[in-house]
């Protein structure tokens, strides 16, 4: 006994668990996986024709897609409080083929977005520093951002959540300042503008969506959020609240106190726009809180990728190795996969990017609300912290008019778009079974198989599995982990409830 309790207390002292993302760190990863602040939202003035479809736009899409998808987000991120968010639910609902697929629409959709950020990062400095304008400085400071800033995702959750809080800081303020000086320059007849024969729709619509999408991405982490189920609703609310103000005010204030046309109005304008309202030392500022949000941006949405993969590992969907974690508690692997698919994506245009991005998350959003509805009639009994208060119609009449926004969405998508998203998900039910029998012949470790103790940190701390047989206490989601290989059926499941036993221990 005494031997024991020496052990245990070199074992507590040795090992120091990552600190848990609270209430602030969330709202502001949150608000970097939707927004980031008014910066990318210039082009639906240019697409909407003038200031009021754009505007518009920003009052009402809110309600039909931001809300409606909190909501959703709220209520299964807290019956599941597990790295891997989404995957989850749709393995839950409809079988781990369909969570497999999902994760990976998800996954490549999102990398294809963060390749969006550094890009975005040098287009605004190069208004000031023209040489980022050609290849022989732009490839080499994009490698260099990228490996920097994936670095910064290495070292911790919660340093990123803390950055987060900070980015978010200095990129809104020059924006409260330029509102604060644009008060008596405002006509609000400029707000009325718009010329519907210069509308591009497609353009509008996919401006709309992209600015106001991804409220589902942080439920990837929620395995390192500390106590969910109340965590979650909360920083859910105040980041809608926050969106919604960081893209109104400042289009309000900048399309009120100039005259620019709209044909003006393109992404990196806003550092015009404080020119002209408060002079060249406000546009500086601007310019530089663009680049600090894009790499809050990058940040946010690089977390929930390498979180989902850990997830999607830790069920046993992908090996092992994805699951693998640092010293400082994130998912080495998987950070290093997301940073190589930024990498490579990022020779792809913007408007490329922007609308393949588009077409694949609509496709999973579809699945999200189908298996939110499911699960209302298939589990009624499952425990959820916090429930969206309707009932089963009454939550398949929220989500009819964000799902028919995504059919809208995806049917303003060009041929190409088409051609490319197809090739994506081909490939996803194709590896699916590859992954299966790779796991059947034992070519490579798989957790559902043989769960590890997380490397470094504490068992109640970091194991998804762990929290998943004590917090949701949901038989369909336990049987995620036994149900991916048919032919292992038995075996995996009396290899799960050992690590579960030895867990308990």
């Amino acid at each position: 006994m005494g031997e024991e309790g020496m052990v245990s207390d070199a074992m507590n002292t040795a090992v120091k668990p990552n600190p848990k993302l609270t209430v602030l760190p969330l709202i502001a990863l949150i608000f970097y996986e939707v927004s980031g602040g008014p910066f990318g939202v210039e082009d639906s003035v240019r697409a909407g024709g003038g200031p009021l479809l754009s505007l518009l736009g920003f009052l009402i899409f809110p309600l039909v897609w931001s809300i409606p998808e909190a909501l959703v987000t709220a209520e299964l991120a807290t019956s599941f409080p597990e790295n891997g968010g989404y995957v989850i639910w749709i393995s839950s609902a409809f079988g781990p083929f369909w969570g497999f697929q999902e994760g990976f629409w998800k996954w490549f959709s999102g990398v294809m977005d963060n390749a969006l950020y550094p890009v975005l990062f040098l287009d605004y400095l190069k208004h000031s520093f023209p040489i980022f304008s050609r290849l022989v400085a732009r490839i080499p400071a994009l490698l260099g951002i990228t490996v920097s800033l994936t670095y910064l995702n290495y070292r911790g959750l919660h340093i990123v959540g803390f950055s987060a809080v900070t980015l978010a800081a200095f990129s809104l303020f020059p924006f409260l300042v330029m509102v604060i000086l644009s008060i008596p320059r405002i006509r609000p007849k400029q707000w009325l503008v718009v010329d519907f024969k210069k509308v591009d729709w497609r353009g509008y619509f996919n401006s709309m969506f992209w600015n106001l999408n991804y409220w589902d991405k942080a439920s990837t982490l929620a395995g390192e959020v500390e106590n969910p189920s109340k965590t979650f609703p909360k920083a859910l609310f105040g980041a809608v609240v926050l969106v919604v103000l960081s893209y109104l005010i400042p289009l309000l204030a900048g399309t009120g106190a100039t005259k620019s046309a709209p044909s003006e109005w393109s992404d990196g304008y806003f550092a015009e726009v404080g020119m002209l309202i408060g002079g060249y030392w406000l546009k500086w500022w601007i310019q530089a809180a663009a680049a600090m949000s894009n790499m809050g941006l990058f940040e946010a949405e690089m977390s929930g990728d390498a979180f989902q993969l850990l997830g999607m590992s830790e069920m046993g969907m992908l090996p092992a190795i994805f699951a693998s974690r640092s010293k400082y508690g994130t998912p080495t692997i998987s950070i290093l996969c997301s940073a190589t698919g930024v990498i490579f994506l990022s020779w792809m245009s913007f408007q490329e990017i922007l609308e393949f991005l588009n077409f694949l998350y609509a496709i999973g959003m579809l699945l999200e609300f189908a298996a939110f509805i499911k699960l209302r009639i298939k589990k009624p009994d499952l425990h959820r912290p916090y429930k969206v208060p309707l009932q089963t119609f009454g939550v398949t009449m929220l989500c009819l008019p964000p799902a028919l926004m995504l059919v809208l969405v995806m049917c303003l998508a060009s041929a190409k778009t088409f051609l490319v998203s197809g090739v994506v998900m081909i490939t996803g039910f194709l590896l699916y079974p590859a992954l299966v029998h790779a796991k059947d012949r034992k070519w490579t470790r798989f957790d559902a198989e043989q769960p590890p103790l997380p490397p470094d940190n504490s068992v109640e701390n970091h194991s998804g599995v762990s929290q998943l047989h004590e917090q949701v206490q949901d038989e369909a989601s336990i049987g995620l982990l036994s149900n991916l290989s048919s032919t292992k059926k038995k075996e995996e499941s009396s290899e799960i409830l050992l690590g579960e036993d030895l867990k308990s221990d």
